[in-house]
């Protein structure tokens, strides 16, 4: 959070208008004269212009701004970055966020102050931007992200941060934060949900017109997707619980890989190996042997073979998309771009989470606190009432408890047959958990244990492949959480709506 700054001396305007001179792409000076071009009086508002300390031609800017603006510097080179450092030196009680490639019409702040007086709820709003083309692929980047704005502004319950042109009451900015410059433009969304979880409200002034230049060039798409992921990496390893973290959306390479290692892949693996063994599972073999070459290429292999897909994918995209901006229709340079930005996404997310991994900690431990990492999980869903994650037929679990008798309770709602029913093997460290160790009841598996010195194990089991309508996913239990205690000598049994300690397998074999 940036440190709040306390209030200048002498009167304040209404509007202080941030503009960062990065990304500026040839359009400051276009930008500086729609801001010097505004029908309101000047007194209602003040501008900043944020300088980055390789900013070309600032004897011109110099020049130009006269007393019209003030001039900021700072070491940061990012426009978040930038903004930030502007709005500490703001003195209006409003924020009034740009870009400098954007240019408002005349009127915006008129129409402004007007939204503030019919609107006194409104924390916060975004105006409306114009798309502004030059290149084929520049009017394909603008269709893609103008179709995302207006999904965000008119229905998306809370993403209606958008840093083109952006006003808030500079209090409520503070209150939720401000906008992080590590983050790079993720900071938007966390800014976003963190008005949001506060009960401000943003609107959406569409008669205060922007105008925005697209630049059309695949090394800048690459260049701004990067700056996104690396801000929701960086702030998911973060693990906060801030106002509004809970309402940003974890993507579904965080569930699958940031807890991962291929211990964990080879623990599964024998899991599969034991349970085959025992005649398990084969009622379906083409299935067997896709989860024997699943778990056998991520126990030798790791995370390469889908960061080089990914990569491949990414190549592919890009040759396809430019080669039809040189002779293909404005629809196929369009989905092309898409699919070009979505593989970029996924492998760029796979780079930074492999970057993270190991150092991720609280942020890796999403099925409870004494989980270290894990294996075989799908993301977050809900159903019936619960919250919990599908693991695949084969998980493992790097759990952490204490040296001797521990108690583990896997708490996983009865969604697709009864736990018993179900009946998975479990291993820990490779053996066999015997059935007098484990009690089933209604919505837990209760599981006796005796750990190492250390105080750390891998858990795996195997059990029924399950396959959902329309779903093409491979499931095996529904987790809520794991939770790991130390035995205290107390039954397992004792726990309510508990059966006895049963051998742990399926009523009818699959």
């Amino acid at each position: 959070m940036q440190d709040v700054p306390a209030r200048h001396g002498g009167g304040s305007p209404l509007f202080s208008i941030i503009i960062p001179l990065e990304y500026h792409r040839g359009q400051w000076e276009q930008s500086w004269l729609g801001w010097t071009s505004q029908t309101a009086d000047k007194s209602l508002y003040e501008i900043i212009l944020v300088v980055p300390p390789e900013f070309k031609g600032r004897e011109e800017l110099k020049a130009l701004a006269g007393d019209e603006a003030r001039l900021e510097f700072t070491d940061s080179e990012h426009d978040i970055g930038l903004c930030a450092f502007g709005a500490t030196k703001a003195r209006g009680s409003h924020l009034f966020f740009t870009e400098s490639h954007c240019w408002p019409e005349a009127d915006v702040i008129e129409q402004c102050i007007r939204a503030i007086e019919i609107h006194p709820d409104w924390a916060g709003f975004s105006c409306h931007s114009i798309p502004i083309c030059h290149n084929r692929l520049s009017k394909a980047e603008a269709a893609m992200y103008q179709a995302d704005i207006e999904f965000g502004m008119t229905q998306h319950p809370w993403r209606k941060v958008l840093d083109q042109c952006f006003v808030t009451r500079r209090d409520v900015y503070w209150e939720c934060g401000g906008l992080r410059e590590e983050l790079g433009h993720f900071a938007e969304w966390v800014l976003a949900a963190a008005y949001h979880a506060r009960g401000h409200t943003i609107g959406y002034l569409q008669e205060a017109r922007f105008h925005h230049y697209y630049i059309g060039e695949i090394g800048e798409l690459k260049t701004f997707t990067l700056d996104f992921v690396e801000g929701e990496i960086r702030y998911l390893g973060e693990a906060r619980r801030d106002p509004g973290s809970e309402l940003l959306e974890v993507p579904v390479e965080w569930v699958e890989w940031v807890g991962f290692d291929r211990s964990l892949a080879r623990a599964a693996m024998n899991a599969l190996a034991h349970y085959s063994l025992a005649g398990r599972g084969w009622k379906r073999p083409g299935e067997k042997l896709l989860a024997f070459w699943q778990w056998g290429t991520l126990a030798l292999c790791g995370d390469l073979p889908a960061r080089l897909a990914a990569r491949l994918a990414v190549m592919q995209a890009q040759a396809g998309l430019s080669a039809l901006i040189l002779i293909g229709s404005s629809e196929a340079i369009a989905k092309w771009m898409r699919r070009y930005i979505a593989s970029l996404i996924h492998l760029q997310r796979l780079e930074c989470i492999r970057r993270l991994r190991g150092q991720a900690g609280p942020a890796a431990r999403f099925l409870g606190g004494r989980v270290l990492g894990q294996a075989g999980f799908h993301a977050l869903e809900s159903s019936a009432g619960h919250s919990f994650r599908w693991s695949e037929p084969q998980a493992a679990v790097r759990i952490r408890g204490s040296e001797g008798r521990n108690i583990v309770r896997i708490r996983s709602p009865a969604l697709r047959a009864s736990l018993r029913e179900i009946g998975p093997h479990f291993y820990l460290d490779g053996a066999r958990v015997g059935g007098a160790a484990i009690a089933i009841g209604t919505d837990v598996y209760t599981i006796e244990l005796d750990l190492p010195a250390s105080g750390t194990a891998i858990l795996a089991w195997s059990c029924p492949l399950l396959r959902g309508i329309g779903d093409t996913r491979r499931l095996g239990l529904a987790v809520e959480s794991i939770e790991v205690s130390r035995d205290t000598g107390s039954s397992i049994q004792s726990e309510p709506g508990q059966q006895s300690r049963v051998v742990a397998g399926p009523l009818e074999p699959d």
